[in-house]
This record gives structure tokens, C-alpha cells and sequence, in this order.
């Protein structure tokens, strides 16, 4: 579905700008942050050095929500050896107490490890907004090139900024190798 002419059956989803290199599309990420568009993304087949800083991007918060869980899986393993050994069922065996921290140790552990995994799968996934089943870009037949040799840059039209003809310009202005519009129907 993707045009480049204005049709008034179709509405407008994507600006999709193919680039040759890593530097050519590391200089486009830069053009675009500059410009305020917030609602984009790169198509890379490689990771590319310095794109998260060319983009703009912040630190991710998944290390938070590690942190998190890691810490309510430490304090979920004392809490849980507390009230079994020390107050639920309080056994002494050999004269020892029965809230002993050495003792707690290997299960604080191992639920501070458990709990940091789980938090940090899941934390990626919401964070990501994982799993993206569909996607615009997904419509352009030069977007399989994505995985192989290519680069694309992608302004969503959701953008506050985006203006059909401002933002093809911006583009444009970049120098890719091409500028695809891809739009749907409208029903």
C-alpha cells in the first residue's frame, strides 16, 4: 500500500527513508531528533555505535525494575525464613536459633536471582511494548532489504510534527536513497 501521491481514500501512517550506510543513517537519526519529531525509530540489520545518542534516547529503565524485584525477592526470602523458622513453626535442632541469618542466606538468593529475571523479561517486554505483531513499515516491499543490507529511518505519523509535505522535505534533506509514504486505506 505504499504512495506517494495525496489520496483522500487513504490515510497517511509512515514516512519510510531508506539509507545505504550506518553513517548515512546515524547523520538522518540526528536531523530528525534535532527537528523534535518524538513518535520515529531506525531499522537497522546491525546494531549501530552511538545511535541510542544520535536518537536521543535515555537510559532504558529496566535496571530499575531489576533492582526492584531483586530487592523484593531478597526481603520476600527473609520475610518468608522469619516466619517459618523463627515464628510459625519455631524447631530447634542442635541448639541453634531458629532465626538464624546464615541459614536464610541460600533461599534469599536464590528468590533475589529469580525475581531479578523475571523483572527484567518482563520489564523489557512492557517497556518495549513487546510483542509488536504488526507495523507499518511491514507494507514496503524495499523493508525486507531491513534484515540484509539497508537502513531505514521511520516518522510515524502519530507524530505531532508530522506534516506531509514538511516532513518529506526533512527527509529529503538527509539524502536517502529513497522516501517511501506508506499509507491505508481509509474505510
Amino acid at each position: 500500500m505504499p504512495s506517494e501521491e495525496k489520496n483522500d481514500d487513504m490515510r497517511p501512517l509512515i514516512f519510510l527513508a531508506e539509507y545505504e550506510s550506518a553513517a548515512d543513517i546515524y547523520h538522518a537519526a540526528e536531523t530528525v531528533r534535532d527537528a523534535g519529531y518524538e513518535k520515529w525509530d531506525v531499522h537497522t540489520p546491525f546494531p549501530v555505535h552511538g545511535m541510542d545518542k544520535a536518537m536521543g534516547l535515555k537510559d532504558s529503565a529496566v535496571g530499575w525494575v531489576v533492582l526492584a524485584m531483586g530487592l523484593t525477592g531478597c526481603l520476600t526470602g527473609f520475610l518468608l525464613m522469619w516466619w517459618t523458622n523463627g515464628y510459625d513453626y519455631p524447631y530447634i535442632i542442635g541448639g541453634k536459633p531458629g532465626f538464624s541469618l546464615p541459614s536464610m542466606i541460600p533461599v534469599m538468593f536464590e528468590l533475589t536471582i529469580l525475581l531479578s529475571a523475571f523483572g527484567a523479561v518482563f520489564g523489557m517486554f512492557g517497556i518495549n511494548q513487546l510483542p509488536k505483531h504488526w507495523h507499518p513499515v511491514f507494507y514496503s516491499e524495499r523493508f525486507s532489504r531491513c534484515s540484509d543490507d539497508r537502513f531505514f529511518l521511520s516518522i510515524e505519523a502519530a507524530d505531532a510534527k508530522f506534516d506531509l509535505s514538511e516532513t518529506k522535505k526533512l527527509l529529503q534533506g538527509t539524502h536517502p536513497a529513497n522516501v517511501e509514504l506508506i499509507e491505508e486505506e481509509v474505510s
